[in-house]
Protein backbone atom coordinates (compact mmCIF):
# COMPACT_ATOMS: atom_id res chain seq x y z
CA UNK A 1 0.00 0.00 0.00
CA UNK A 2 1.42 3.40 -0.91
CA UNK A 3 1.54 6.23 1.61
CA UNK A 4 -0.64 9.13 0.49
CA UNK A 5 0.99 12.51 1.21
CA UNK A 6 -0.32 16.09 1.24
CA UNK A 7 2.41 18.73 1.12
CA UNK A 8 1.48 22.26 2.20
CA UNK A 9 3.41 25.38 3.11
CA UNK A 10 3.11 29.06 3.94
CA UNK A 11 -0.30 28.99 5.58
CA UNK A 12 0.48 32.23 7.46
CA UNK A 13 -2.25 31.47 10.05
CA UNK A 14 -4.83 30.55 7.38
CA UNK A 15 -6.43 27.28 6.42
CA UNK A 16 -9.83 26.88 4.77
CA UNK A 17 -12.41 24.14 4.24
CA UNK A 18 -11.25 23.53 0.66
CA UNK A 19 -7.69 22.75 1.82
CA UNK A 20 -8.98 20.60 4.70
CA UNK A 21 -11.14 18.58 2.29
CA UNK A 22 -8.02 17.49 0.37
CA UNK A 23 -6.23 16.64 3.62
CA UNK A 24 -8.97 14.23 4.68
CA UNK A 25 -7.93 11.57 2.14
CA UNK A 26 -4.20 11.31 2.92
CA UNK A 27 -2.11 9.33 5.39
CA UNK A 28 0.41 12.07 6.16
CA UNK A 29 0.39 15.86 6.07
CA UNK A 30 3.70 17.65 5.66
CA UNK A 31 3.93 21.41 6.34
CA UNK A 32 7.05 23.14 4.99
CA UNK A 33 6.92 26.13 7.35
CA UNK A 34 5.48 29.59 7.91
CA UNK A 35 2.62 27.97 9.78
CA UNK A 36 1.77 31.25 11.51
CA UNK A 37 -0.56 29.96 14.19
CA UNK A 38 -0.91 26.75 16.17
CA UNK A 39 -4.62 26.94 15.24
CA UNK A 40 -3.66 25.87 11.69
CA UNK A 41 -2.09 22.69 13.01
CA UNK A 42 -5.01 22.07 15.37
CA UNK A 43 -7.41 22.33 12.41
CA UNK A 44 -5.72 19.46 10.57
CA UNK A 45 -7.73 16.22 10.39
CA UNK A 46 -7.27 13.78 13.27
CA UNK A 47 -5.52 10.48 12.80
CA UNK A 48 -2.93 11.74 10.33
CA UNK A 49 0.84 11.67 10.74
CA UNK A 50 1.97 15.30 10.76
CA UNK A 51 5.51 16.32 9.86
CA UNK A 52 6.29 20.03 9.95
CA UNK A 53 9.12 22.54 10.16
CA UNK A 54 9.00 26.11 11.39
CA UNK A 55 9.44 29.03 9.03
CA UNK A 56 10.82 32.54 9.29
CA UNK A 57 7.50 34.07 10.40
CA UNK A 58 6.87 31.47 13.10
CA UNK A 59 7.22 32.61 16.72
CA UNK A 60 9.22 31.04 19.54
CA UNK A 61 6.35 28.72 20.53
CA UNK A 62 6.20 27.34 16.99
CA UNK A 63 10.00 27.04 16.88
CA UNK A 64 9.87 25.10 20.13
CA UNK A 65 7.12 22.80 18.79
CA UNK A 66 8.54 22.10 15.33
CA UNK A 67 12.17 21.71 14.18
CA UNK A 68 13.99 23.70 11.51
CA UNK A 69 14.76 20.46 9.64
CA UNK A 70 12.95 17.16 9.19
CA UNK A 71 14.91 14.20 7.89
CA UNK A 72 13.21 10.82 7.59
CA UNK A 73 12.64 7.82 5.32
CA UNK A 74 9.18 6.68 4.31
CA UNK A 75 8.38 3.86 1.85
CA UNK A 76 12.06 3.77 0.87
CA UNK A 77 12.22 7.50 0.04
CA UNK A 78 14.68 9.58 2.08
CA UNK A 79 13.18 13.03 2.69
CA UNK A 80 14.86 16.27 3.77
CA UNK A 81 12.58 19.22 4.57
CA UNK A 82 13.17 22.80 5.73
CA UNK A 83 11.46 26.13 5.12
CA UNK A 84 14.03 28.29 3.32
CA UNK A 85 15.80 26.25 0.68
CA UNK A 86 15.99 28.32 -2.47
CA UNK A 87 15.51 26.42 -5.71
CA UNK A 88 17.62 24.62 -8.29
CA UNK A 89 20.18 25.66 -9.34
CA UNK A 90 20.38 28.48 -6.77
CA UNK A 91 19.78 26.99 -3.37
CA UNK A 92 20.02 29.03 -0.17
CA UNK A 93 23.44 29.09 1.47
CA UNK A 94 24.52 25.64 2.67
CA UNK A 95 21.47 23.82 1.32
CA UNK A 96 23.11 22.05 -1.61
CA UNK A 97 25.81 20.64 0.69
CA UNK A 98 23.17 19.49 3.19
CA UNK A 99 21.20 17.73 0.42
CA UNK A 100 24.34 15.95 -0.76
CA UNK A 101 25.37 15.03 2.79
CA UNK A 102 21.94 13.58 3.59
CA UNK A 103 21.69 11.71 0.26
CA UNK A 104 18.00 12.67 0.22
CA UNK A 105 15.86 11.43 -2.64
CA UNK A 106 13.35 14.22 -2.02
CA UNK A 107 14.15 17.78 -0.89
CA UNK A 108 11.21 19.90 0.27
CA UNK A 109 11.03 23.59 1.13
CA UNK A 110 8.55 26.43 1.13
CA UNK A 111 9.11 30.19 1.56
CA UNK A 112 8.90 31.32 -2.09
CA UNK A 113 5.09 30.89 -2.37
CA UNK A 114 5.79 29.51 -5.86
CA UNK A 115 4.86 25.90 -6.61
CA UNK A 116 7.76 24.13 -8.27
CA UNK A 117 8.77 20.50 -8.78
CA UNK A 118 12.02 19.68 -10.53
CA UNK A 119 14.52 16.85 -10.58
CA UNK A 120 17.96 18.33 -9.88
CA UNK A 121 20.62 16.16 -11.53
CA UNK A 122 23.41 18.05 -9.72
CA UNK A 123 22.32 16.57 -6.38
CA UNK A 124 20.32 13.60 -7.72
CA UNK A 125 17.26 14.78 -5.80
CA UNK A 126 13.65 15.61 -6.56
CA UNK A 127 12.96 19.20 -5.44
CA UNK A 128 9.44 20.11 -4.28
CA UNK A 129 7.96 23.40 -3.16
CA UNK A 130 4.17 23.25 -2.78
CA UNK A 131 3.65 27.01 -3.06
CA UNK A 132 1.38 28.59 -0.45
CA UNK A 133 -2.04 27.71 0.97
CA UNK A 134 -2.35 31.03 2.82
CA UNK A 135 -3.56 34.50 1.93
CA UNK A 136 -0.38 36.50 2.69
CA UNK A 137 2.24 37.01 0.00
CA UNK A 138 2.57 37.91 -3.65
CA UNK A 139 1.34 34.60 -5.08
CA UNK A 140 -1.81 34.67 -7.18
CA UNK A 141 -2.94 31.04 -6.88
CA UNK A 142 -2.94 29.12 -3.61
CA UNK A 143 -1.46 25.64 -4.20
CA UNK A 144 -0.51 22.38 -2.54
CA UNK A 145 0.90 19.04 -3.71
CA UNK A 146 -0.58 15.55 -3.38
CA UNK A 147 1.43 12.42 -4.12
CA UNK A 148 2.04 8.82 -3.13
CA UNK A 149 5.24 7.24 -1.87
CA UNK A 150 5.64 3.60 -2.83
CA UNK A 151 8.62 1.28 -3.21
CA UNK A 152 11.18 4.08 -3.15
CA UNK A 153 9.35 6.28 -5.65
CA UNK A 154 7.15 9.37 -5.78
CA UNK A 155 4.03 8.48 -7.74
CA UNK A 156 0.77 10.13 -8.79
CA UNK A 157 2.05 13.66 -8.17
CA UNK A 158 -0.46 16.41 -8.73
CA UNK A 159 -0.70 20.12 -8.10
CA UNK A 160 -3.92 21.23 -6.43
CA UNK A 161 -5.07 24.79 -7.10
CA UNK A 162 -7.05 26.00 -4.10
CA UNK A 163 -8.25 29.27 -5.61
CA UNK A 164 -6.85 32.74 -5.99
CA UNK A 165 -5.37 34.49 -2.98
CA UNK A 166 -8.01 36.72 -1.41
CA UNK A 167 -10.90 34.69 -2.87
CA UNK A 168 -11.63 32.06 -0.27
CA UNK A 169 -14.01 29.31 -1.30
CA UNK A 170 -14.36 30.58 -4.88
Amino acid sequence: MPSKIALISDSHSFIDHKTLAYLADVDEIWHAGDIGSIAVMQALPNGKTIRAVFGNIDDKEMQHTYPEWQEFTLEGVKVLMTHIGGKPPRYAKGIKAKIKESAAHLFICGHSHVCKVEFDKTVNTLYMNPGAIGQHGFHVMRTMLLFDLEAGQVKNLRVVELGKRGKVGV
